[in-house]
C-alpha cells in the first residue's frame, strides 16, 4: 500500500468512528422537560426551605398556590406565633398551619384567606392549646381550586413560665363604596386591630374572583374600631366592581364580606353638554351671568361670552375660564361681568371646553339700568 492509499483509508476508519459516537448518543435518553402539576389533594411542596425567600414567578394561568414555610418562630408557654408567604397565583386561597408533637403533624389551625393575586403575600398564624416544653412540628399548608401546597416543616420548643402575647387576629367590616365616578372610587370598612399593630388593604376586581390588591395602611395597634378607606384609579366606566377588605396582624389574617358598585358613565368621555340661564344682579354697569354645565366625564373648562352685536361676530368679551371638574352630573354656575356701559342691551352665551369638543349655548340677553 503507498502512502497516498493509507492517508485515505485512515480518513475513512476515523468517519466511521465519528458516525458510531453519533448514533449511541442521538439513542441516549434525553433529560426531562416535563412539568408535573400536583392535583387536588396530592400536595407537593414548593417551598425553598429558606424564611422569606421569594416564590418563583407564577404564570399567566391560575395555578396551586407558591407557599414557603418561615423557618422562624416565637414560641411561649401553651403558644406559639408563626409566619410564612404565599402567592395566591390568581385563585381564592386559604391557608392553614399543620402542627403536631411528631413530623406527621395531626393539627392545624383554622383557615384564614390570603386573597386571589399573584403577589407575595405574609401568612401568619397563631397556634395555642400546646404543651409547656415540648417540641413541636409544624408548616404552612394553603389551598386553592387548583390544589394544595405545604411548605416545608420545621419546629419549636415550647417555654416553661414565658406567657402567651396579648392580642388576637384582627376584626373587618366591608362597608359601601362612595365617590364613585367614571374612573375612581373610594373603598371603604372598618377595622379592630385588638390590641396589635395591624394593616389593611383591599382587593377588587370586575368578578367576585377580584384580581387586584391596594398598598398596605397601617390600622394601628388599638382595641375600638377604626374607619379605612383607600381610593382606587383607573377603573372603566359603566363597569360592576366587587371589594373586601383585608386585615392582618401577627396572629393572622383576616377578610370581610366582598360588596359591589358600578363606575358612572359615559363609557367614552364626549363635548361638554351646557344651557345658558337669564342673567340676575343687573345694574347700570354689571350683571351675573347664569347657566349649568355638565363636563361629560373629562376635564372641562367654562366661561362666558357677551357683546353688544346679536351675532357675535364682534366686540365679543370673555369671563375669566373656570372649571368645571370631570364629572357626568350638570352644576350650575354663575360668574359676575362688569365695567358695563348703562342702558345697553347685551347678549350672551355660556361656553364649555373640554379635550372632545367646544360647545356653545343659546345666546340670551339683557339690558343694563
Amino acid at each position: 500500500m503507498n502512502r497516498n492509499t493509507a492517508i485515505v483509508v485512515g480518513i475513512i476508519g476515523l468517519v466511521a468512528i465519528a458516525a458510531i459516537v453519533l448514533a449511541i448518543v442521538k439513542t441516549g435518553n434525553p433529560a426531562p422537560t416535563n412539568v408535573i402539576v400536583t392535583p387536588l389533594g396530592t400536595p407537593a411542596s414548593t417551598d425553598t426551605g429558606t424564611n422569606g425567600s421569594t416564590p418563583s414567578k407564577p404564570s399567566a394561568q391560575p395555578s396551586a398556590p407558591s407557599v414557603i414555610t418561615g423557618s422562624s418562630s416565637t414560641p411561649s408557654d401553651t403558644a406559639a406565633i408563626v409566619a410564612g408567604t404565599i402567592s395566591p397565583n390568581g385563585a381564592f386561597t386559604s391557608y392553614w398551619f399543620e402542627y403536631g408533637t411528631s413530623s406527621n403533624l395531626g393539627s392545624k389551625t383554622p383557615n384564614q384567606s390570603v386573597g386571589s393575586g399573584y403577589a407575595t403575600t405574609s401568612a401568619p398564624g397563631y397556634i395555642t392549646g400546646l404543651a409547656k416544653s415540648t417540641k413541636y412540628y409544624f408548616r404552612l399548608v394553603a389551598e386553592n381550586q387548583y390544589g394544595r401546597t405545604n411548605g416545608t416543616t420545621y419546629s419549636f420548643q415550647t417555654t416553661m413560665g414565658t406567657p402567651a402575647p396579648a392580642g388576637t387576629i384582627p376584626a373587618v367590616s366591608t362597608r359601601a363604596a362612595n365617590d364613585i365616578a367614571r374612573n375612581s372610587a373610594s373603598l371603604n370598612g372598618s377595622v379592630i386591630p385588638n390590641g396589635v399593630q395591624t394593616n389593611y388593604w383591599f382587593e377588587y376586581g370586575t368578578t367576585t374572583s377580584l384580581n387586584n390588591t391596594t398598598s398596605l395602611v397601617s390600622a394601628g395597634s388599638g382595641t375600638s374600631a377604626i374607619a379605612a378607606s383607600i381610593p382606587v384609579y383607573n377603573l372603566n366606566p359603566l363597569t360592576t366592581y366587587y371589594f373586601r377588605i383585608d386585615a392582618q396582624n401577627q396572629f393572622g389574617t383576616v377578610s370581610g364580606t366582598i360588596q359591589n358598585f358600578k363606575t358612572s358613565g359615559p363609557a367614552a368621555p364626549t363635548a361638554p353638554s351646557v344651557t345658558t340661564r337669564s342673567a340676575t344682579g343687573i345694574t347700570a354697569t354689571a350683571a351675573t351671568l347664569r347657566g349649568t354645565v355638565n363636563p361629560d366625564g373629562a376635564g372641562t373648562s367654562y366661561w362666558f361670552e357677551y357683546t353688544i352685536d346679536p351675532s357675535f361676530a364682534t366686540g365679543v368679551t370673555n369671563s375669566a375660564q373656570q372649571s368645571a371638574g370631570s364629572g357626568t352630573s350638570s352644576d350650575s354656575i354663575q360668574s359676575t361681568v362688569s365695567g358695563l356701559n348703562s342702558r345697553t342691551t347685551y347678549y350672551f352665551r355660556l361656553v364649555a371646553q373640554n379635550s372632545v369638543g367646544t360647545t356653545l349655548g343659546d345666546s340670551m340677553s339683557f339690558r343694563t339700568k
